[in-house]
């Protein structure tokens, strides 16, 4: 695989990072990162809350884990300003290596961790659990941007949203094999194999993976845009600082710009995975009866129903939905180049809006109203997700673009992805067990996100080499 071509918008010959190498490099790194990132999100719907808060009734277990998936989402800020100095300092490459080996040493080391229920082990299980979780996040914090930069700062003209679609790729790809593997494992070991040790397995495999990751990173060339830069003597000395001095109002649009995708994405997972294996009244009655401890009336009238799918069913479910999030991204740059990304975008957020009105008709129409659900609410994750790649950092100069699309990337992460599950399962619980107030939550959401984008400029035409701070 070559790694010369003509530099963009020069006549000379330069050693730059071929197509086929920024694909693989892109997307590969956040299929990764990705993956790790869901294996841990799947074991903390389904494992995590018995075994490291094993003396907690079940929805505090359950809210505990949400507790502990949350703290990566804290520490995502934080990466991004660590590896957004060093990526906009020092380049992209080396910063990149160095997220990748953070986020796989985090995750192997969590499927090494004792859990709660061995003698000794019953704070620090859990104490160390966080401090891992906290090392994935600060990892991811640092990881897309880079990826989102690798590809876009080597694309060509007028392919930049397509180019930039490679790393949102990496989504889907890693939420597939994350659970996919969950899957095999559960299929093929008793209940209690799978509980004892079938979990540790997926995330001891990503030492695979890195491994995999790191032979291709180490392979690529610095990006041409990073390198005039250099040449051009005009690398921030502080690039957070500068960064909020030369673009505070595009740090503010670029967060809530993501706003809408995150609160989507993570109530598609996570808070999908809960509801819909959560038993229904009729059959948490029926288990309680086969038990011999039959449910009181009292209990009955407080049970918060879900769907009552089986865990294994139900992430064949999202599977299948979350295929079409991985076509739908690729679709999305072509749009994003033809149209623009603001308007797209603006398009896209108006049907999540009205998409949010449907939870409670499409969660209520039985096994097609629930794959209905899961296809189009993946289907628009895949169109707002895709042109991210390319417009949250077009919003930055060069110089600081590492650190302004990061920032913006990962403050959105808490006000959208960090809190949803727990404000999706509160307003689930206040409804009854109805969604309705789930799916409002996203509508008003994504009326924020409307006003961000309404706020902001179109971003195709940026001079993307030549705009420093």
């Amino acid at each position: 695989m070559s790694s010369t071509a003509t530099s963009q918008g020069s006549g000379s010959t330069a050693p730059v990072n071929s197509r086929g190498r920024v694909i693989v490099a892109s997307l590969i790194g956040t299929t990764i990162e990705f993956y790790d990132f869901y294996v841990y999100a799947t074991a903390a719907v389904l494992v995590f809350p018995s075994l490291f808060f094993p003396n907690l009734n079940a929805t505090t277990q359950l809210l505990s884990s949400f507790a502990v998936f949350g703290v990566a989402f804290v520490a995502r800020p934080l990466g991004s300003i660590v590896f957004g100095h060093f990526g906009d300092k020092f380049g992209r490459k080396g910063t990149l290596v160095a997220s990748l080996l953070t986020m796989g040493i985090a995750t192997f080391l969590i499927g090494c961790l004792p859990t709660a229920e061995v003698p000794g082990w019953t704070i620090l299980a859990p104490a160390l659990l966080v401090v891992m979780r906290f090392a994935q996040g600060l990892a991811l914090g640092g990881e897309w941007s880079g990826a989102a930069l690798l590809a876009t700062e080597n694309a060509p003209a007028n392919k930049r949203a397509i180019y930039g679609t490679f790393p949102q790729l990496g989504a889907p790809i890693g939420f597939i094999l994350a659970n996919v593997i969950f899957l095999v494992f559960s299929y093929t070991l008793s209940p209690e194999a799978f509980a004892a040790w079938g979990w540790r397995v997926p995330f001891l495999l990503s030492a695979v993976m890195v491994i995999i990751g790191l032979y291709v990173r180490l392979k690529l060339i610095e990006t041409p845009a990073f390198t005039k830069v250099v040449e051009s003597n005009e690398v921030a000395k502080l690039p957070i600082g500068r960064v909020f001095k030369s673009s505070w109002r595009e740090l503010i649009l670029g967060t809530f710009i993501m706003l809408a995708t995150y609160v989507l994405f993570y109530l598609m997972t996570t808070f999908t995975l809960t509801y819909g294996t959560k038993p229904t009244l009729e059959g948490a009655q029926a288990a309680a009866e086969k038990a011999g401890k039959p449910m009181t009336e009292a209990a009955a009238a407080a049970f918060i129903p879900g769907l009552g799918y089986t865990r294994n069913d139900f992430l064949w479910m999202l599977i299948a939905g979350v295929v079409f999030f991985g076509i739908f991204t690729l679709v999305a740059g072509p749009l994003a180049e033809k149209f623009g990304r603001r308007k797209m975008l603006m398009a896209v957020t108006a049907g999540i809006l009205l998409f949010g009105l449907l939870f409670v008709p499409l969660f209520s129409g039985g096994f097609v109203g629930t794959m209905g659900l899961l296809i189009i609410g993946f289907t628009l994750m895949g169109l707002t997700f895709g042109p991210m790649g390319a417009l949250l950092p077009e919003l930055f100069p060069t110089n600081v673009r590492y650190t302004g699309s990061a920032v913006s990337y990962n403050v959105s992460s808490i006000l959208g992805a960090a809190v949803a599950p727990f404000i999706a399962v509160w307003l689930w619980e206040l409804g009854d067990g109805s969604t309705f107030w789930v799916g409002v939550y996203l509508s008003i959401m994504s009326v924020l996100t409307l006003i961000a984008l309404f706020l902001s400029k179109e971003t195709r035409d940026t001079d993307y080499e030549n705009n420093v701070a």
